[in-house]
């Protein structure tokens, strides 16, 4: 009688489980990485264009020509470096509205996690309320009330709707309940330590990972936002990227293509993304880390 080996087995045991329900899986999941990515590498190969390639090669592959640092010559001067002021609005923009969106946000899931009071039922419900309400319907209440304070064309009338992120405040909540024990709270107020010492030094270590998703998405949302600074700015000097790029295409759009604004467009919408992409490089490993305490614990 013959006895199959160990390493045979764990082989052919390997094999099973590529199930034809698994290819699909990867096969759905490698197209769909493919459409995301498409756009990505549209906008990095026409940036490597000049004008008239642009509008007569094939989309999807290089000019007659490398143009991307001659591009990138004429976006940094163009107008006397307006884009560069774009850039420097948008990182402030982002960044306050993200650090500040994200204190907030660890403030609020926190009380609404761990402290009980009159009314934290309707407040949870208020909440989850916002989350469905699009932001841009909240757009024009907010110009016609900034305008009574004279906050219009000022960068607080983008950084102080941005501070408020429902859903990072629900989520905050969510991480709190399933990941900060109630009797670690406990314990510190029996060391009589404060409410706001608990939060800083117990409370915030450990709310890490989560803490950088939220970061992350406010950082993204507040940079990628075009249509509350679009209303609520009207100085090209106060625009932020999304909104100065928009302007140039228009601008290029008016003059019927015979502009060299449509290659500036092209290489500054590639030049914006970059900050993202290193943004999520950078902070990924704290994800990493709030995984693997999850799987110790």
């Amino acid at each position: 009688m013959s006895i199959k080996s160990p390493m045979k087995r764990s082989s052919h045991g390997q094999k099973s489980l590529l199930t034809p329900r698994s290819k699909t899986a990867n096969t759905l999941m490698i197209f769909g990485i493919g459409y995301f990515m498409m756009p990505l590498i549209w906008v990095i190969l026409a940036s490597t264009k000049s004008k008239p390639d642009l509008f007569s090669t094939f989309s999807l592959w290089f000019g007659h020509s490398f143009k991307l640092f001659d591009n990138l010559h004429s976006l940094f001067t163009q107008d006397g470096g307006l884009y560069l002021i774009w850039i420097k609005n948008t990182a402030i923009y982002s960044i306050s509205s993200a650090l500040g969106a994200t204190l907030i946000s660890a403030m609020a899931g926190y009380s609404l996690a761990r402290f009980k009071f009159k009314g934290v039922v309707f407040l949870e419900s208020m909440v989850l309320g916002l989350i469905m309400v699009p932001a841009t319907a909240l757009v024009m209440p907010l110009y016609l009330m900034f305008a009574k304070v004279n906050v219009v064309n000022t960068p607080w009338a983008v950084i102080l709707p941005s501070l408020l992120n429902p859903f990072a405040a629900f989520l905050i909540r969510v991480y709190v309940l399933e990941s900060i024990p109630e009797e670690l709270i406990q314990a510190a107020r029996i060391d009589r330590a404060g409410e706001f010492r608990i939060f800083w030094q117990i409370v915030l270590p450990m709310l890490r990972p989560a803490l950088v998703t939220v970061f992350l998405f406010s950082l993204v949302a507040s940079w990628n936002n075009f249509f509350l600074p679009l209303v609520m700015l009207s100085e090209n000097h106060l625009y932020p990227v999304t909104v100065g790029l928009q302007a140039w295409f228009a601008q290029a759009s008016q003059e019927s293509g015979n502009s060299v604004l449509y290659n500036l467009v092209i290489t500054g919408a590639l030049v914006a993304v970059l900050p993202l992409i290193i943004s999520f490089l950078f902070l990924q490993r704290y994800w990493r880390g709030g995984i693997n305490a999850g799987a110790v614990k």
